[in-house]
């Protein structure tokens, strides 16, 4: 179990800060005490919930190399150490395997390889100190699947192998792991997920400061899996249990989706 008042000054990061999940994650640790920075793809944003919460903004691209290296020097140089690294930029482009090959790439590189460089920059340190906390946003759908989006999902699991492979490895060493797996929630990214995530996702949409507020808790109580929608749990193990049943109900979604479209 983490204890919360170690918040009080601790030094944060939150990728795709300037917005939805990332923007009510910034501002839910910086009410906690936390130094925050800011990053984010439109320096606008960033500048924006960085004064609002008395941050930093350090605005630039999370899902290159080249982005996250020099986001980690940048927060560095202002924090000090990094305490807390809130891995948290998506995007949810593509559709089927028909996607061109440079969307594929991209989504791979904002939703799955921005955390691995991301631990590969923060872990000698932390490992060292013997303390750090990675969280990274993924979604249910790295536990389930999205339909409509191909490379979403397929990169959406891949952040939560990760982040359970870092959490396994790493734990007996001071690293604690957070995975952040929320349905719909009501974000500019739902709202491009097309009839799909209308049909699956829209009804039981959330506010991103539900979710902001599910990741304090797990961090108060030592979880790794972060469930804002709580069905998701259920869910999660009716796949485990019974993953032809499941599959089933997938494909009847599907199907509702196909004929409920416009046209």
């Amino acid at each position: 179990m983490c204890d919360m008042t170690s918040v009080s000054g601790a030094g944060v990061v939150v990728t795709g800060g300037g917005g939805g999940i990332g923007r009510a994650i910034a501002r839910r640790l910086a009410a906690g005490g936390a130094r925050v920075v800011v990053n984010d793809l439109d320096p606008g944003a960033a500048d924006a919930v960085a004064e609002e919460i008395e941050g930093y903004a350090v605005p630039g691209d999370a899902g290159t190399e080249g982005g996250v290296r020099a986001l980690l020097e940048a927060a560095a140089g202002h924090l000090g150490e990094i305490d807390i690294y809130c891995s948290n930029a998506g995007t949810g482009a593509g559709t089927g395997p028909e996607t061109p090959e440079d969307v594929w790439q991209r989504v791979w590189e904002v939703n799955t390889l921005a955390h691995v460089r991301a631990a590969r920059g923060l872990l000698p340190g932390w490992l060292a100190r013997g303390r750090g906390t990675m969280v990274v946003t993924a979604s249910a759908a790295g536990l389930l699947t999205m339909l409509g989006s191909a490379p979403y999902s397929v990169t959406k699991h891949a952040a939560v192998a990760f982040a359970e492979w870092l959490a396994a490895t790493y734990a007996h060493r001071g690293l604690t792991v957070h995975c952040v797996c929320p349905q719909g929630v009501r974000t500019a990214m739902l709202a491009d997920t097309g009839r799909a995530g209308e049909v699956v996702l829209k009804e039981s949409a959330i506010e991103p400061e539900q979710v902001a507020q599910a990741l304090w808790d797990a961090m108060t109580e030592g979880r790794f899996l972060v469930l804002p929608h709580p069905v998701v749990r259920e869910y999660y193990s009716l796949r485990a249990a019974d993953t032809d049943r499941w599959l089933r109900g997938m494909s009847r979604l599907q199907r509702r989706t196909e004929e409920e479209a416009p046209g």
